[in-house]
């Protein structure tokens, strides 16, 4: 478990029963926080206790409070005072921006640095935008507090990390969001926590705030559709295991999950058609469908597998529906991964981007352990599934890394999507990019830069 704060823990009420309107970031900049203690000296004893738990122990899926066809809107998650004026600001640019991580969770004091260098460089993004190019949100991929999602470390490890971004902050959980220690209250599951602080009816500051005034989320589930100018974000949970990613038990080996989840995956794409959305379609996990790992080995390469039962779940529904995300966003491994992989769908060949950054803070870690150094522009078709539902093609590692932390910055216009990885420097903020693809939304297919 990550380290214990300092400071007394807040009482478990809110501060306000309901406030009118959310809460993004404090009134004035404050200085880097310094509170973050020591390791707790029983993290190791209860990590090695459970490490056969995270193998096989999976939760099941809280319903969202949303239809299954619902949108949240980021009108809705900036409240009526600003919604409207930040919609027409969006619309006015004719783009939307916005970032994306995962795994920015310290779980102790020498890994803090990491995760503010992250969180500073994001929120540094923000403030120094003008108003066509500020990031409108970030998705956090999931991962947010480690090790086990408790509520006693959001404090550190959320709200101050992130105190001064001036956006929402959307999420889906991650596996150490979600991981439930033998003996946990079921008032204080991982679960509970997470929906108190992301899925909120209403912006209240919540116990896991403490002295701060960013409010909770009000997102309508730990699944859900985010609906902006330009985008919509299909966000997905992918459970407690270690690895791999679990969406739902339609394999039959995991009874404690239901298939609520591919319902609403089936629902959302079902409204694309009928909408005839022309925007950009991503879809959000925290468990990679794909993660390096050396031929022939298809386990895992560097610290966290592929999760190919996921991916043939998710593709047959894609499948039925005739809908394709433009691009996959997924984390859990701690680096830094792009894909391209070449699906012929509906008669064509789609160029879909699949994503993994893990590297928000908490970690980062190779991608090979033993065997060949992969290089940029690597064919890994070999990571294909040999029961999947779409047979890629082609599939490649475009590039990767794992010397640095960072996060993504997203572009969509009415034409392209456009992903950036930014690393961040131990000693110079700014914007430093590493990678960027490009997908045409008519025709799903990469863009050379």
């Amino acid at each position: 478990m990550p380290a214990k704060h300092h400071a007394p823990l807040p009482q478990p009420i809110f501060h306000e029963p309901d406030l009118q309107q959310p809460i993004f970031s404090e009134d004035a900049t404050l200085p880097s926080p310094t509170g973050f203690e020591t390791k707790h000296p029983s993290d190791s004893a209860i990590y090695a206790e459970v490490q056969e738990l995270l193998k096989k122990d999976v939760v099941d899926i809280p319903k969202s409070r949303a239809a299954d066809d619902a949108l949240f809107s980021l009108a809705d998650a900036y409240g009526s005072n600003h919604g409207p004026q930040v919609i027409d600001k969006i619309k006015k640019a004719g783009k939307i921006v916005f970032h994306a991580i995962g795994d920015s969770g310290a779980s102790d004091v020498r890994k803090y640095t990491d995760e503010l260098r992250v969180s500073d460089q994001v929120t540094l993004d923000c403030t120094q935008a003008d108003d066509a190019n500020r990031p409108a949100f970030l998705f956090h991929l999931g991962d947010v507090v480690y090790n086990f999602g408790e509520s006693r470390y959001y404090y550190d490890q959320f709200y101050d990390a992130f105190r001064n971004y001036p956006a929402p902050i959307f999420a889906i959980p991650g596996n150490h969001d979600s991981f439930v220690v033998p003996g946990t209250a079921p008032a204080d599951t991982p679960l509970t926590t997470f929906q108190r602080n992301f899925c909120s009816e209403h912006p209240v500051i919540t116990p896991e705030a403490g002295s701060l005034h960013r409010t909770a989320m009000t997102q309508p589930g730990v699944y859900f559709t985010l609906d902006a100018p330009y985008v919509r974000i299909i966000g997905l949970f992918s459970n407690a295991l270690e690895d791999p990613g679990v969406i739902s038990n339609a394999d039959g080996k995991w009874p404690a999950v239901d298939d609520t989840q591919l319902k609403f995956l089936r629902a959302q794409l079902q409204r694309i058609k009928k909408d005839n959305y022309k925007g950009a379609v991503l879809l959000a996990v925290h468990h990679p469908p794909y993660s390096y790992s050396p031929p022939p080995k298809k386990g895992t390469g560097g610290n966290h597998a592929s999760s190919f039962v996921m991916l043939s779940q998710i593709d047959e529904i894609c499948l039925s529906e005739g809908v394709y995300p433009h691009a996959v966003l997924a984390a859990h491994a701690h680096n830094y991964q792009r894909y391209s992989r070449t699906i012929t769908f509906k008669g064509h060949d789609y160029d879909v981007p699949f994503i993994v950054c893990g590297d928000g803070g908490h970690n980062v870690n190779p991608l090979v352990r033993s065997g060949p150094e992969p290089h940029p522009t690597s064919r890994v078709d070999y990571l294909e599934w040999a029961k999947a539902k779409i047979k890629a093609k082609e599939l490649w590692l475009e590039k990767y890394n794992y010397d640095h932390y960072g996060y993504l910055r997203i572009h969509v216009d009415e034409k392209e999507l456009i992903i950036n990885f930014h690393q961040t420097s131990a000693t110079t903020l700014g914007q430093s990019r590493y990678d960027m693809v490009t997908v045409d939304l008519a025709s799903h297919k990469m863009v050379t830069n």
